[in-house]
């Protein structure tokens, strides 16, 4: 069975006896023509598994149109591995919402059918929230408006979860509740759902990568007195059109939102897929222009049918925000904020790309000339090699209409929310209860201990599975628990932790353990599989795939349809919905094969850097291609890549100096290296880097303080069994360190050692000093701490102080510093009296006169400010880590060619 399908095994659909008009759910025939039709074709496209069965059902004419337009757009994967009775309650309990709530009347049907009804918002795996959240908030909104309401939901997901950074696979709603905390993706999604429960209509919105900084974002829209309004997931303010990401959102470039099903509202949209419409909403945060675009072939005719990607610099690479296709004149626009950006645009393997600044550019046509592959000579010579210099939006003023009543009343609120959120925390197991099951079940306490913690509001289905494991499989189940990620320990029910000790093959070792042993394969939910697959897989099958698996490829070929438009949002089907509906897409079949394989003990993965499929078997790894007929691994050279360190980087870090893509059909794909460990250049290169033969683009960049980038981009071909040698270069500015603004160092604050007031300067000495005024659980100052802590080494060897202030003591005693990884022992916590540190640094300092929080300066004793920072600002510990080299630049020598094995750090 399916994960749904278990956790709702023998479930009982409510609302049987409840009456349904027999009006039309869609009143206008032409759209509900088109549903009908679209449904009618997603039927026909997955005949197997009785998929669609509820449709047999009585079913009242809302209801079943209803149903029809969800299962019309739903993704394969929605529709494979949740049971039909479970979307049914889930349209049941939204008409309910709609009836009982007293501005159900005041919602549209397109908003209500877009913004309410669908469950699916990211790519969270669904659950049964909607009736939980309805339950717990129907009686705290019912008398409010619908404005009020809105606010109000948001409060309640404050008692429940708070922003911490996590994995990009997105938890469920009631996973985020147990977990008691999620990344922006997730904590979105869980208010999203929560407004939908009562009725509000509600999107989530994501602004793909920002301009001005390393990161991306994502936030809520919801409706009410006729439009539509943004605020941030789980970070209640007194008004809504109010939140930290204000000022951020201004100088993004894009900001977009997938609506569920064939949308045709204002919206700009940008994409219409079988599963979503895709619109952009920048304009309702950012100033915006528009940048049309021509693809032409080397003969100057327009080309159809071209993809066309609008790539920003993030993370090290030119990451693609909007992908769209050319028509038959050969046209493709965006609207965007006022920024540059790259627009590359390729078909049938050849390509061509520009940076364009919007706003200052209008039109931009490209020829269709790079062909993919080994470029020769003459196309090497001519882009080999391109600096660019990348400018965000600027920086524009942002006004905040919350007088100081409204700010303390709410301050007020999100502390008592704290307390009962950490009361419901302080449920999860001790560590003493901890000792008590390692003691009984004769298990290391530190391994137990570490795995518990991890699992948070989990523990107990992790504590369940523990004590229901024998003797002799306890150490297989503590390396089970081991090789999954910290989100599968918070999120996992112990029944799918136990197909997978029980059904595993023997073995050891770390392929084994990693390859065989681990259930997850890619980014997908954790689910059971290995019993059901050795029990449904032909015994005859099964041994030909032991004695030579690439058996399994001509299998999948022959018996797996591939429907990749039908799951165009990308999620993963379960390995059981694809043996179950034999339709899915390319992701979810190699999801499939790997699960297949290691379920009758064969070791197999989907490698991490290339994102090849491949088993291992004779005791090397092979390469699997569904779409070749031959078999062999591809052809392979080896790249060393040498490095001048500029004053302030010693070892770039990939994801953040540099990224290298493969171009393959004159598209990008980038090469992925481990995250969680911080890959460099000195770890990638230790020893020459093994890439498939192809054509390669190396990006650089250095990220400047006022969020502009100095990149580089280095085309180079691998040529099969030779050494290709290329340069990382990475740009610096040779200006000298700016004097921002001023600020008196005599300005005191209460230190929080010595509950004593005093100066920056006594605290300090003479020199220069980083002061920080923060606000204690609040994400872009949590962002800030933790890149200040990625730093710890080098601004302990700096040795000057770094002075963290909070408003009060309140806000001090709140504060859990551990909460952000090892922060320098250089650090200084305290207060800021009164505001009068805050004050000076915004009338002395002209571009930070806003004042918004998380407020870093860098100053000195002469009483110069050189580098202010304010608000969201990722990499921040690397760009302070900048400019105290550039105050040290006197001392610095210029840095010479070396390699990773030769260079001294």
């Amino acid at each position: 069975m399916s994960r749904i399908n278990t956790l709702f095994a023998g479930l009982v659909i409510t609302f049987l006896g409840m009456s349904c008009s027999n009006t039309h759910f869609i009143s206008n025939e032409k759209y509900r023509a088109t549903v009908d039709k679209t449904f009618a074709e997603k039927k026909a496209a997955m005949p197997n598994g009785g998929l669609f069965n509820v449709f047999n059902s009585k079913l009242s004419l809302q209801e079943k149109e209803a149903m029809k337009f969800l299962y019309a757009y739903m993704s394969l994967a929605d529709i494979s591995d949740y049971p039909d009775t479970f979307f049914l309650k889930d349209v049941r309990l939204s008409f309910k919402a709609k009836q009982e709530m007293p501005w159900g009347k005041e919602i549209s049907e397109e908003l209500f059918r877009h913004f309410v009804l669908p469950q699916r918002i990211n790519n969270e795996t669904l659950d049964n929230s909607r009736e939980v959240f309805y339950g717990e908030l129907k009686d705290r909104v019912k008398n409010l408006s619908l404005y009020e309401a809105i606010l109000e939901v948001n409060h309640w997901c404050h008692e429940k979860v708070v922003y911490t950074p996590s994995d990009s696979r997105t938890s469920s709603p009631l996973a985020s509740v147990r977990t008691a905390y999620g990344r922006c993706g997730e904590e979105s999604t869980f208010l999203v759902a929560a407004l939908r429960s009562v009725g509000i209509p509600a999107r989530q919105v994501y602004t793909p990568r920002w301009a001005h900084t390393d990161d991306n974002h994502a936030w809520v829209e919801a409706w009410a007195n006729g439009k539509w309004y943004f605020l941030g997931a789980c970070e209640p303010e007194p008004v809504l059109n109010v939140a930290w990401f204000t000022a951020p959102a201004k100088r993004g470039m894009l900001m977009h939102t997938n609506v569920f099903g064939l949308y045709t509202g204002k919206e700009e949209i940008m994409t219409v897929t079988p599963n979503f419409t895709e619109i952009n909403v920048i304009d309702n945060y950012a100033p915006v222009d528009r940048i049309d675009v021509t693809v032409l072939d080397e003969n100057k005719k327009p080309v159809e049918g071209a993809a066309v990607e609008y790539k920003l610099y993030n993370y090290g690479e030119f990451y693609s925000v909007a992908k769209k296709q050319s028509d038959k004149e050969g046209k493709s626009f965006l609207s965007s904020g006022k920024g540059d950006i790259i627009v590359w645009a390729s078909k049938d393997g050849i390509f061509d790309f520009r940076k364009v600044s919007v706003g200052k550019d209008h039109t931009l046509t490209l020829t269709l000339d790079k062909k993919t592959g080994n470029l020769s000579d003459e196309d090497l010579a001519a882009v080999k090699e391109m600096a660019m210099d990348i400018v965000p939006p600027v920086e524009l003023p942002v006004e905040v209409n919350v007088s100081k009543e409204q700010r303390a009343a709410n301050n007020i609120r999100l502390a008592k929310e704290d307390s009962i959120r950490n009361s419901y925390i302080g449920t999860f197991i001790d560590e003493s209860s901890i000792k008590e099951v390692a003691s009984k079940l004769a298990i290391d306490t530190v391994r137990t201990k570490k795995l518990f913690v991890a699992s948070r509001g989990n523990w107990r289905e992790i504590e369940k599975f523990l004590l229901s494991t024998t003797t002799e499989n306890r150490e297989k189940a503590l390396k089970l628990l081991e090789v999954i990620s910290a989100k599968d320990l918070r999120d996992t029910p112990a029944d799918v932790l136990t197909d997978h000790l029980l059904y595993t093959v023997a073995g050891e070792g770390d392929v084994y353990n990693q390859n065989v042993l681990n259930p997850r394969v890619a980014n997908e939910f954790l689910t059971t599989y290995k019993k059901e697959f050795q029990k449904e897989i032909p015994a005859t099958l099964a041994d030909e795939l032991r004695k030579d698996p690439k058996v399994l490829v001509d299998w999948c070929r022959s018996n797996i349809t591939i429907k990749e438009e039908l799951n165009s949002n990308r999620l993963f089907m379960s390995p059981l919905g694809v043996w179950k509906s034999r339709v899915t897409d390319s992701r979810s079949r190699k999801v499939f094969f790997v699960t297949v394989l290691r379920s009758l003990g064969v070791p197999s993965r989907i490698e991490l850097m290339t994102g090849k499929l491949q088993y291992f078997f004779n005791n090397t790894w092979n390469d699997v291609n569904f779409e070749k007929t031959e078999t062999g691994n591809a052809p392979y050279g080896f790249v060393n890549a040498s490095y001048t360190p500029i004053s302030s980087l010693n070892d770039p870090l990939y994801y953040k100096h540099f990224s290298i893509s493969k171009i393959e059909g004159g598209r990008t794909h980038l090469l992925e290296f481990d995250e969680e460990n911080e890959s460099s250049w000195s770890t990638i290169f230790s020893k020459p880097l093994k890439l498939d033969a192809g054509q390669y683009l190396m990006v650089t960049g250095s990220r400047m303080a006022d969020g502009s980038v100095l990149s580089n981009l280095t085309f180079f071909n691998v040529e099969a069994g030779k050494t290709t040698n290329v340069e990382l270069k990475m740009r610096e500015s040779s200006s000298q360190v700016q004097v921002l603004g001023s600020f008196n160092s005599e300005a005191t604050f209460i230190d929080a050692k010595t509950g004593k007031e005093q100066s920056i300067l006594n605290a300090n000495g003479r020199g220069y000093y980083i002061v920080a005024l923060v606000k204690n659980n609040h994400e872009p100052t949590n962002h800030a701490l933790r890149d200040i802590a990625a730093v710890k080494k080098q601004l302990e060897e700096w040795g000057k102080q770094i002075i963290i202030l909070f408003s009060d003591e309140d806000e001090l005693k709140a504060f859990n510093p551990k909460a952000y990884g090892d922060l320098p022992k250089n650090v200084t916590f305290g207060i800021d009296k009164d505001g009068a540190v805050l004050h000076q640094v915004k009338e002395g300092t002209e571009v930070i006169r806003r004042g918004e929080l998380p407020l870093i300066i860098v100053g000195d004793t002469f009483n110069r400010v050189v580098f202010a920072s304010q608000g969201y600002r990722i990499a921040l510990g690397e760009q302070l880590v900048k400019v105290i080299s550039q105050i040290q630049a006197g001392n610095t020598k210029e840095g010479t060619a070396c390699t990773p094995t030769s260079c001294t750090h």
